[in-house]
Parts: C-alpha cells; structure tokens; sequence
C-alpha cells in the first residue's frame, strides 16, 4: 500500500474491557461455497505491510483450493474505493472482492452502497467504537504514536512526552513528516498535546503546537523528517512516530544502532484501518471466509507479528493468547490499554490547527 494509504486515520475511544469469548470456526457451508467459487480477489496488500505475506500464505494453506488474486499491491484506499466503482458490472478478475481502507473510507462507501454487510463468527470481540454497528465495515489493525530510541546516544529513554523537554535530550526530537502536511506528524503533535492539556481532544492541536514550540526553544527538536535513514546516522535520536514503523525501523538495523520503542504514558492516540467487502464481490463467499481468518486468532496474530496491534489485541492479550516471543518484541501490553482513538471530526479540526499554525505558533521548517 502506498504511503497515501498509510496515514491512519482515527475513530472513537476504545475502553471498554471484553470478555472472554469461545469462538466458533466458520461453517461448513462458507468453506464449500467459498471452495466452489475457488478464487479471492484482494487489492493494495503489499506483502511487507503489516505481516500479509504470512497472512496471505496462511489463508492459501488453509484453503489451498482458493485462488487469491492480487491486484495492485502499492494502491491507496482511494484506488481501492475506485476499483469497485469501475468493476460493478465485472465478474473478472480486475474486480476486488475485499478492500482494506482508511477509516474515514468505510462509512463513505457504505453511504455510497459500495460495500455489503457480513460480521464474522468474533465479531463480539471486535470494539464496538471499532465496527459499523450492521456490519459493514469493521476495524483490523491500528497503531499508537510512539517514541523510537537509539540506545547508543540515548542512555535513559524518554518516558512520557514531558520527558523530552528535559535537557537530556538536547537535538534529539524528530517527527516522522512535517506538521503542515504529514499525517503522521500531524497525529505526533496532537498526542502531545493531549498528553499537555489532560486528554482534551478539543484543544489538542492548540496545546500541541505550545508544547512543540517550548521543544523548540530548548533547542531539543531537530526539524529533519525522522526515518530509518537518519535514526541510524544519529541526526535524529528520538524519533515520534506509529509504533509500527519504529518497530520495523528499528529492527531493519539489525542492532545498529539498538533501539527501544516507548509508548508514552499519556496521550496515547491510536489510528485503525477498516476492512470490508465489495457489494460487488464476485466471489462473495470467499470474501466472507477471507473476512473470518483475518479475525480469528491465527489471523490476528500474524498481524501482530507485522507489528500492526489486531483490532482483537486487548482481548487476546487478556486471554493469553499472546505468544511470550512475540510480546517480547513489543512495548508492554498495557501500555496500549490507554489508547485513544480520536473520532474523525476531531482528528479535521485538529489538523486543521495544526497544519494552518505551525509555521505561526513553532516557526520550525521540517525537511
């Protein structure tokens, strides 16, 4: 998936603790409809994102008498939203049967009656802030704004967005874009600034852009856009970015620098992808059953093994469902219980704010 794809974008809070739950496998009358129809038609699922390569060769080794198709691996969501609207009278294989979108895409194409409902055999677990209460659309990964550190200049790690004020981290504080257009920065100054004011998404932006420019006359903030690239060199120490992206970073260096990803312990904000399946769907049982491995334990933790949080991760974390090995790789499981998930209204106006401001409020020029 492109990186236009790729800025998350954020739905309401998910707070409320889900029980435990016996999940029922998908019926015998899904997997023979699914097997008849014998193929799936997947679009923008680059194998290296968030673990599909392992989710693709499982869903084929599960059911190796389906066929999955892969159309354009680097499209964005709105190629994705395109590709049904121009396939709608096509049953060939330029027509995708499932769609893997930015949050703000799944209402608008069920407004649109581009999607049809199905709600998989564990979607009690799945966050109801998370899920379009028919069915229509629902969560599957997100990630949280998270500090990157390089353990070689960086000896005691930052612990909260307070924390980077502090002499200690003198040029160190990079944002992963620039403020007045990337996503990922812009959702960077909006958690700090929730973390400054106490958790008020309405004054976020504001309070974010004073708390970046007090960064700034300390001379910690370095206006370079924070990457792989210059964490490794040592420009740019403390990287703010999704945790999914300073994981995979950092561990792209094979240990140099060493690292350690921080979720902070306030102003914790969360970004999700929706899934959905085509109104047009071709094979439409495929897509249901598609739709259930995703959402079934060995999908969602082959997810977390991309480093991407499963909508279901709270759930599995809590019935130990967790693998030790790979929690190790990860911030502590609590920490991702803080998470907000800012409603889309409040993700607009504050980027507004933030992006209109910068140059204003902290006058620092990212390249």
């Amino acid at each position: 998936m492109s990186h236009t794809k790729r800025l998350l974008s954020l739905t309401t809070a998910i707070t409320v603790a889900l029980p435990a739950l016996a999940f029922a496998e998908p019926s015998a009358e899904l997997i023979a409809a699914a097997k008849a129809e014998g193929k799936l038609t997947t679009i923008a699922l680059p194998h290296s994102w968030c673990g599909y390569g392992d989710v693709i060769a499982g869903f084929k080794a599960k059911y190796p008498e389906i066929q999955i198709n892969e159309l354009n691996p680097d499209a964005g969501s709105g190629d994705e939203i395109e590709a049904i609207k121009a396939n709608k009278g096509n049953t060939g294989d330029q027509a995708p049967d499932v769609i893997d979108v930015g949050l703000s895409f799944g209402p608008s194409a069920k407004a649109e009656g581009l999607i049809q409902p199905y709600k998989v055999s564990t979607w009690d677990s799945i966050p109801a802030s998370a899920k379009d209460t028919d069915g229509y659309w629902y969560g599957d990964y997100y990630g949280v704004l998270s500090f990157l550190v390089n353990k070689d200049l960086v000896k005691e790690s930052p612990k909260d967005w307070s924390d980077l004020l502090k002499a200690d981290y003198a040029n160190a504080v990079a944002l992963a874009g620039d403020p007045r257009s990337a996503n990922q920065a812009v959702q960077g100054v909006f958690a700090a600034g929730l973390s400054a004011n106490g958790g008020d998404t309405s004054k976020a932006g504001e309070a974010g852009l004073k708390f970046f420019k007090e960064l700034n006359d300390k001379g910690n903030f370095v206006p370079v856009v924070g990457k792989a690239a210059p964490f490794a060199q040592g420009s740019t120490p403390i990287i703010v970015a999704w945790d999914y992206n300073a994981l995979s970073w950092g561990q792209s260096l094979n240990g140099n620098p060493p690292f350690e990803v921080v979720v902070p312990a306030s102003g914790v904000v969360a970004g999700v992808y929706v899934q959905a399946i085509s109104a047009f769907a071709p094979h439409p049982n495929s897509a249901k059953l598609w739709m259930e491995y995703l959402y079934s334990d060995e999908g969602q933790l082959l997810w977390l093994k991309g480093y991407c949080h499963p909508i279901r991760f709270n759930d599995l974390a809590k019935n130990g469902k967790i693998p030790q090995d790979l929690l190790d790789k990860l911030p502590p499981a609590a920490a991702y219980e803080k998470a907000i998930f800012p409603t889309l209204e409040e993700q607009s106006a504050n980027k507004e704010v933030i992006s209109g401001q910068w140059d204003s409020v902290v006058g620092a020029n990212v390249q």
